[in-house]
């Protein structure tokens, strides 16, 4: 073989390798909404594919309410995600429909002993795993610090009675014409801020696997949503509000009291674009006097793997890298960690020491939103319910009673 054609062959195969270093794409789908931005997973990809440069992620970014029919849709075209953001509400539905792996078997005791428990509870259905843990979630009460003083108000509202009270004092005040503001558009965003009234009345989604909302706490808890309403104390666009439209309005001045996810606190309070910068606080959703000390939902989210993904392991080892606790660390600024040890890290927690505080308490009392395959369907019919109570369609009662109806359970 001559010197020319060794080199050549040398080059061929120098190419060939190249190319089947560039081969393998994962394809992986995340939400444009709440918790980490676009740019932080990006950043948290590009380091993953720096250490894997045989590997390209392909992100695709969608609006938390494309997030569920765009991964069932996917298996019925042949897959194509490899990796999926998943709500703690769907496990059940993609167990029983063979949407997700069980990954059981590769959840380490490490992984076991270092992840808060509750952060399980995400991911856990009928005694398996069917991904990790990543958004460790639940909404929290913020409020306007310097608005509450200049209203005379010394602390944040403790019970449900209490906002109510304080924001017509803010109201009373000239301060602001709508104080609080909320995420009730015709959405899941809605059935969160719903279950966490519904926490804080001791109501019941389901009972013996029948519905129970539209009875005792779950109708005390619409009954409020709509006097909150038609007191004119909520801002009357809540009813079209998602969760970045609340976080917009807060952090304009235009509400005293927000409902709202982790992420809004270090984006209230310190980004440039904010007007209330500096003077965000938080505590814990309130509770009702004699039924709770303080509300919470679980909005927690995780990463799984589709069923029908050709590169598993490779998908199984991104995971990992996304849910570890360096890169969680990383970016607690915008989403708690899972990990225990975390808040022990004075570069986790300094600057964020109230939301911290409030997230200990908060985070234990998560109440669940139900764990049904038939989940979609009734949060669909519940979401319409309280729409038309909203716009005085019907009374709580016949709202709730006709969503129970049309609820699939």
């Amino acid at each position: 073989m001559t010197l020319k054609l060794r080199a050549a062959l040398m080059a061929a195969t120098a190419l060939c390798g190249t190319s089947a270093m560039a081969e393998t794409t994962l394809n992986a789908l995340f939400m444009a909404q709440a918790a980490y931005s676009e740019d932080d997973i990006r950043a948290m990809t590009a380091s993953f594919e720096s250490a894997h440069p045989d590997v390209k992620i392909n992100l695709e970014f969608v609006p938390y309410e494309g997030l569920h029919d765009k991964t069932v849709l996917s298996q019925g075209a042949g897959g194509g995600y490899d990796v999926v953001l998943f709500d703690v509400i769907w496990p059940a539905e993609y167990s029983e429909n063979g949407i997700l792996l069980d990954v059981s078997d590769k959840i380490t005791e490490d992984m076991k002993a270092g992840i808060l428990p509750g952060a399980w509870t995400t991911v856990d259905y009928d005694g398996k795993s069917y991904g990790m843990p990543w958004i460790l979630d639940t909404k929290y009460l913020f409020y306007n610090k310097d608005m509450l003083k200049q209203a005379g108000i010394d602390t944040p509202p403790a019970t449900w009675a209490e906002l109510q009270e304080d924001a017509q004092t803010i109201k009373d005040a000239g301060l602001v014409d709508h104080p609080i503001v909320w995420s009730w558009a015709q959405a899941e965003a809605a059935i969160c801020d719903y279950t966490t009234l519904l926490s804080a009345f001791g109501g019941d989604f389901l009972k013996e696997g029948a519905p129970e909302f539209q009875t005792g706490g779950g109708l005390d808890a619409l009954h409020y949503m709509v006097d909150s309403y038609k007191s004119g104390l909520t801002n009357p666009n809540s009813k079209e509000f998602l969760e970045e439209d609340v976080r917009n309005v807060f952090q304009n001045g235009d509400a005293a009291f927000a409902l709202n996810w982790t992420y809004m606190y270090n984006l209230a309070n310190t980004s440039e674009e904010s007007k209330v910068a500096g003077n965000v606080g938080v505590v814990p959703a309130p509770g009702v006097e004699g039924s709770s000390s303080v509300s919470a939902v679980n909005g927690s989210m995780g990463l799984g793997i589709p069923s029908t993904s050709e590169n598993p392991d490779l998908a199984w080892d991104y995971i990992v890298h996304m849910t570890s606790q360096p890169v969680q660390d990383t970016y607690a600024k915008l989403s708690l960690p899972i990990w225990k040890s975390s808040y022990e890290d004075t570069a986790v927690t300094a600057g964020q020491e109230e939301l911290i505080d409030a997230a200990s308490k908060s985070l234990a009392a998560m109440y669940p939103r139900p764990m049904t395959p038939r989940y979609q369907e009734m949060s669909m019919a519940l979401q319409q319910g309280i729409q038309e109570a909203l716009l005085g369609m019907a009374s709580p009662e016949d709202a709730l009673q006709g969503a129970a109806d049309n609820s699939g359970l």
